[in-house]
């Protein structure tokens, strides 16, 4: 009997809730109901993630990874196998994408470790402003916002931009990070 009046009571009420008209509504509902007027959906992103998981085994050498948190470039890798009842093992290492650093792991070959989500772009070299590449998109926007590597392809670059030399900068986008990473004549 109390189950059915539980139900009962239960019915009831969301017959209540059923038969009200927005005017009708308490005004604690109301205000937690969404007001169109908050939402903004100009600045929203993809929502993808920026790694994906693969299992350890599965790795190759010139593949990509996540070692220390900093996406690699695998250049070594080996495995070990352990003891009667351990797992094998899979030591890497790798090369930073962006600061060339190098970074090593070891781990078990049926674990999963993270790769980084990589995009690669080419834009048209159209001037440098303080230290930082003005680059054209092929759909026609503008960006300003990469710094010139400070490396050897840095001077490259502003050589080829003093030379008045029409420039492709290939620019590399993983884990939220960009830099650009070559240069080369434009073909016509």
């Amino acid at each position: 009997r109390r189950r059915s009046a539980g139900l009962s009571a239960a019915r009831a009420q969301a017959q209540q809730l059923l038969s009200w008209s927005v005017s009708d509504a308490p005004h604690d509902l109301l205000s937690k109901m969404a007001d169109p007027g908050d939402l903004d959906f100009a600045t929203g992103h993809s929502g993808a993630s920026t790694t994906y998981p693969v299992q350890c085994s599965a790795l190759r050498k010139n593949g990509h990874v996540v070692l220390k948190g900093r996406p690699c470039k695998i250049v070594d890798m080996s495995t070990s196998k352990t003891g009667k009842h351990g797992h094998a093992k899979v030591h890497l290492v790798g090369i930073d994408l962006f600061t060339g650093k190098k970074y090593e792991d070891i781990c078990p070959s049926t674990h999963n470790m993270d790769v980084p989500n990589i995009r690669r772009s080419d834009y048209q070299l159209i001037g440098i402003l303080d230290g930082y590449l003005s680059l054209l998109g092929d759909s026609g926007e503008v960006r300003d916002d990469l710094k010139v590597p400070d490396t050897d392809l840095g001077k490259d670059i502003e050589q080829r931009y003093n030379g008045g030399e029409e420039t492709v900068i290939t620019v590399l986008c993983a884990m939220n990070e960009e830099s650009a990473i070559a240069a080369k004549v434009m073909s016509k």
